[in-house]
């Protein structure tokens, strides 16, 4: 079996997606036209230009623009088929997408009608396309306390029925401005039984890494690829076995890393660290999950055994039932005895 023949039949979790940033071409140009004056474009080939990013506030920026277009309930529903449409024939059998009530709330759509349409679109994606969809609510930090509150609302008094974590992402450097309303946040998050998922060491260094499992109490790390500055937070994470969620492409994309070889992926893998595989936003950074896993194969010289553990960290490291992940975990131990 080739390399490329074993990534296409190996199943997969995802376990660091965003809503909007799952949004296919196609979809983001319908709604565009849907509706005019947003400032995304219409047209594919603009788009395509517009989805250039020379730095992450460029990248943030755009993002608010396609969310925008997120406008009704429905467009929310939409979004979510649209990611297990994607991913099932990619064998992707669970994600865990996050979702920003806030960027929901700022266009006026109700909190129940958000957690409704969630609701629907999981059912759906599990009928329809084999795939679990689980939601993680992150806090977009740059936006503070308001951010803050809105989402621990929405988490604790209209939560959807697949939600499993509470997160936070955006511009790590405007963080420490809101710690004590970000660490008042988290702790009620998980006093409500949600994991502690957030996003860090993505733009920033060590020190935002040592503010998610010291004060936020994480559980797994978003990006987690600046940990690398600081030794110690290094033995740290592998004594623990703390997974990081790694999008290489998206690290790219966002300028985070010059070039795909320069990724710390390898030397990541080589500290022993639990690592899982993801695309982050990926119509946005031209990948998929298949592609990150080909990625890595192709510039890492990653082959069918290293591949088939990063599968399995990813279903080990997730929200899945107990009998799920040994399902999928023996699928994948069953097609890697074949590779």
């Amino acid at each position: 079996m080739t390399t490329d023949a074993f990534i296409d039949d190996l199943p997969k979790v995802e376990l660091h997606v965003h809503l909007v940033g799952s949004a296919s071409v196609p979809t983001v140009l319908e709604l565009a036209r849907r509706y005019p004056g947003s400032g995304v474009p219409t047209t594919e080939e603009e788009l395509r230009a517009f989805y250039t990013f020379k730095d992450f506030p460029a990248f943030a920026r755009v993002y608010e623009k396609v969310n925008s277009l997120v406008r009704e309930p429905e467009d929310v529903a939409t979004l979510v088929l649209g990611l297990a449409r994607d991913l099932a024939p990619q064998r992707g059998r669970y994600v865990e997408l996050q979702v920003t009530p806030y960027a929901h709330h700022v266009m006026g759509i109700p909190m129940r009608a958000v957690t409704e349409a969630l609701d629907l679109a999981s059912r759906r994606s599990l009928e329809e396309y084999g795939v679990e969809m689980a939601y993680i609510f992150d806090i977009p930090g740059e936006h503070g306390e308001e951010a803050a509150r809105v989402t621990l609302e929405h988490s604790l008094q209209e939560p959807p029925e697949a939600l499993v974590g509470f997160g936070l992402a955006g511009i790590e450097q405007e963080r420490p401005k809101y710690r004590d309303t970000f660490r008042d946040a988290f702790t009620a998050a998980r006093n409500a039984g949600l994991r502690s998922l957030p996003h860090a060491g993505e733009m920033d260094g060590a020190e935002v890494i040592w503010e998610s499992l010291e004060a936020l109490g994480a559980e797994r790390i978003a990006h987690g690829i600046r940990c690398l500055d600081d030794p110690k937070l290094v033995a740290v994470l592998r004594e623990r076995q703390i997974p990081l969620d790694v999008c290489p492409t998206s690290n790219v994309y966002t300028g985070q890393i010059a070039r795909i070889e320069d990724h710390p992926l390898p030397r990541l893998l080589e500290e022993g660290l639990f690592l899982t595989l993801n695309t982050d936003d990926p119509p946005m950074f031209a990948t998929s999950l298949n592609e990150e896993y080909r990625v890595v194969a192709r510039t890492f010289g990653l082959g069918v055994p290293e591949l088939a553990q990063l599968a399995r960290n990813g279903v080990q490291a997730s929200s899945m039932a107990a009998d799920r992940k040994s399902a999928v975990i023996a699928e994948i131990d069953a097609l890697a005895a074949r590779g």
